[in-house]
Parts: C-alpha cells; structure tokens; sequence
C-alpha cells in the first residue's frame, strides 16, 4: 500500500517541489519539501521519510550525498535521483551509488508517480560499488538517449549477456564499451571482432584459436578472441553475419562456459561476458533459417536499441562539437566552432550513416574549413546538396544566399541588392517560363505577377541583352 507514505522532495526550483508535491498529495501521500541538501540532512536527523526524491545539482551539494550519508548510519531508504544536466557518467554513477531510480527532466508526472509506488513497495534500495571512471564517452539529452544511459546504468552490476541492435553507425561498439567500463568486469579487458569483416573459414580461428598444425598454415598455438577476453568482455559486432556453423559452436560456450582449440583437446573455461550487435532483423533471419533462435535467446537476454542520428537530432549541436575538439585534439590544429545556421543545417540532415557520419563531417570540417568559424558553405557539397539541406530544394536557398552576400561584402563589392534582384528575377522568369511550356499568362500566374510586369520585365532583359 502506498497510501500515506512519506515522501520528501528536495530540489531547489520552486516550481518543481509545487508541482510534486501537488501530484503527491493528490496520490495520497504525505509530501515534505527541502530546498538544499543541508535541510534535508537536517530533517533526517530527527526522522525518516519512506522515499526520498532529490535534484543532483543543488547550491549548497550534490544531491547524492544523501546516499553516503545514509549508507553511513546503515538506513534503507529508497532514493530517486532527479535531474536536468544528464549523460551517461551522471546516471551510471546515480545507479552505482545506489539510487532507486533515475529520472531525467522535464519528467512526466505519471512516471514520478508509478516510480514513487515502485519504491514504497520495494524496500529496501540495494547499494552497489563506487563507479570507475570510463575511456569513453556518450552524448545525448534526447530521450532516447537517455533510455540507453539508465539502461547501462541499472545493468552495471550485471554480467549478463546484451544484445545491441541499431543502424550502421549508430555508436553499437561505444554502448558495448560503455557496458563493459560500467560492470564488475571493468579491470578485465575488452575485445571487439566483427565477425561479418572475417571470412568464414577463419572465423573460428578467430574466436576460439588453434592448436599448431590443426589446418595448413597453423604454424604456432595461436589463442583466440575468447582467451584473450579473459576476465573481460567480449564483443561481438554483426553477429547476424555469423555463419551457422560457428553459431552452434558459440551456443556451446554460452550454454556450456568452455571450449576447445580448433584442432586442440584442452578444455577451456569461457570466463568473459558476451555482448553481440547487430544492424538487422534477427527475427526475420531466425524466420529464414539463416539464425538460430535458441542463439538468439541465449544472446538476447537484455536489448539495447540504439536510436538512428535523424531520431536525436537535438543531440547532433553537442555530437558536432565534442568531435570537433576530438579531430583538433588529434591532429593538433585550432578547434573549430560551428554557426547557428550550420547546426540548423546538420539537424536538416537525414544522416543515413547516422553518428559515424557525423564524426566523418567533423573530422573533415577540421582540416578543410578555412577559418575558426564553420560556415554552411564549408560543408561537404554532399550534405549541402542533399535534400532537406541548404539547397533551394530544400527551402534552405537562404543559407547560400548568406554565403553569397558574404563572400561579396569581403570583396567590397556595391550595389547588391540590385544584382540580387536581378539575378532571382531572372531565375524565376526562367524556372516559371519553361514550367508552362513558354506560355507568359501562366507564368505570370504562377509567379503571383501581372501578365503586363512579366512582359515589361522580360523586354528589358532582351533590351539589355
């Protein structure tokens, strides 16, 4: 039951407490509300609520101090950890100090609601290790993107196995490392293959080793990718390109934990924890015979779907930038900051290579782009030409006209406007005139002129001509 529960709020916008603390009490619950970390330990100090809610960033402390403080006097007390400033770091380390639940803003109000009731039900909150600091870093303040984030961060005292399923180039490898710098098996290492950039008939090899001599060319013992994962991860990237053959052998090591050289007759412990992705539709290959659905089940124990670019595209300004920094950092050259209308024109984009794409952009804005400031006309043509661009196709024309202006006021040239004018006259005489055929009365129709302004304007041009 969670009627009359003991909920305090802590978050110093007053907003915020208002608005829970109403749709609290509306369910029944008995609501105290805290503006800083001091009166919340204050208030602990002469009692106890049956569920705490805290902001992270509050004047006075980080909200999830309170955990320390709690776990110190050995107090269960559910936390859920609430935020406007989320990324990764932020909620695996929530989750790793031993929040209920994470809740990123602006939250809805039915959510709070069903994790509060989740919490009352569910004392005590367990408590897990402090967090390692990760090698890698992800970005996004989209939702979905934050989904992955609280994904990791409740998988990060887990060793089960996860399937990552997303486009080409949608940042499935960074999610894997992520898991892995995240786990118990952080200290351990690492180990990626793309089982679909292998052929076939070494594939084996690869994964499980070979013994000297078990096939021509098998000069030395050669440990596999399992060996060297030892104590770590495994990655399995486009698993779905994994032969059959090779699919029921790594059923084995999944079902079994271990294995035997190619051609060898040790019997091997598997001590790594599995990761697979995939950019295709398993169920679809199960349904064809081209995937083995008792593999899929083994691997498919938790699902990470990673959201293509176009899906986040308020994530694409801080993408740009962080990689921007990345490329300069890397070659050693000025770090270069993009426009308003060029991040206006990336989030155009329909990015079919998705975040990889984007890192490709960077990289190339970095060494190519002339001054400190990228332009719309620094981009690739590719992009600046693509449908939904900048290009008058796209109804972005204004950004090159921008360029153009531009480029001609650094060449002192006059008179603009009457050459601009002029020009997009002609241009859509031209464009309208060829659309009807030659016929000046529809043209001027659809031009939104008099057919008397259309016939003036093009005997001009024949008179300058």
């Amino acid at each position: 039951m969670t009627e009359g529960a003991r909920v305090w709020v802590n978050d110093d916008d007053e907003a915020i407490r208002f608005v829970l603390e109403r749709a609290l009490s509306r369910a029944d619950y008995q609501v105290t509300t805290f503006a800083a970390v001091s009166e919340l330990n204050a208030a602990l100090a002469k009692g106890s609520p049956d569920v705490i809610l805290t902001d992270i960033r509050l004047p006075d402390a980080d909200g999830l101090t309170v955990l320390d403080a709690l776990r110190a006097e050995q107090r269960e007390i559910p936390v859920i950890a609430m935020t406007g400033f989320s990324d990764l770091d932020q909620a695996v380390t929530a989750f790793q100090k031993g929040v209920f639940d994470y809740l990123p803003k602006p939250f809805d109000l039915d959510q709070v609601l069903s994790v509060v009731a989740s919490a009352v039900a569910h004392r005590p909150a367990s408590t897990r290790p402090a967090p390692r600091e990760p090698d890698s870093r992800m970005i996004g303040d989209s939702p979905a993107m934050q989904e992955v984030f609280r994904t990791i961060g409740r998988l990060s005292r887990s060793n089960i196995s996860v399937l990552i399923t997303g486009e080409t180039g949608s940042g499935k490898e960074v999610v894997a490392r992520a898991l892995h710098e995240h786990s118990p098996r952080c200290n351990g290492p690492f180990v990626a293959i793309n089982t679909a950039a292998i052929p076939s008939e070494l594939l084996e090899s690869e994964l499980f080793g070979h013994e000297r001599g078990s096939f021509t060319g098998a000069h030395t013992r050669r440990h596999g990718r399992f060996e060297e994962a030892a104590g770590g991860t495994l990655f399995l990237d486009e698993i779905g390109d994994m032969p059959l053959t090779l699919q029921t052998r790594l059923l084995r090591v999944l079902a079994e934990g271990d294995y035997y050289r190619v051609g060898g007759r040790d019997l091997l412990k598997a001590d790594v924890r599995v990761i697979a992705a995939t950019h295709q539709d398993l169920d679809e290959h199960i349904a064809n015979g081209s995937f083995r659905e008792d593999l899929y089940h083994r691997l498919n124990v938790i699902t990470i779907s990673m959201p293509p670019l176009r899906d986040r595209v308020s994530d694409i300004p801080a993408l740009a930038e962080h990689f921007l920094e990345q490329a300069a950092l890397e070659m050693g050259l000025e770090v270069k900051t993009l426009r308003p209308e060029t991040v206006n024109l990336l989030k155009s984009q329909p990015w079919p290579g998705n975040v990889r794409q984007l890192q490709n952009v960077c990289q190339q804005l970095c060494v190519m782009a002339p001054g400190e400031q990228v332009f719309p006309e620094d981009l690739p043509a590719e992009l600046s030409s693509a449908p939904g661009s900048g290009g008058a196709e796209g109804g972005r024309w204004q950004e090159q006209l921008r360029g153009w202006v531009r480029k001609a006021l650094q060449a002192d040239q006059a008179d603009l406007m009457s050459t601009v004018r002029d020009e997009m006259e002609q241009v859509l005489f031209d464009e309208a005139l060829d659309y009807t055929g030659g016929k000046r009365v529809d043209a001027a129709k659809v031009l939104g002129v008099g057919r008397n302004t259309l016939t003036r304007k093009l005997k001009d041009r024949e008179e300058d001509d």
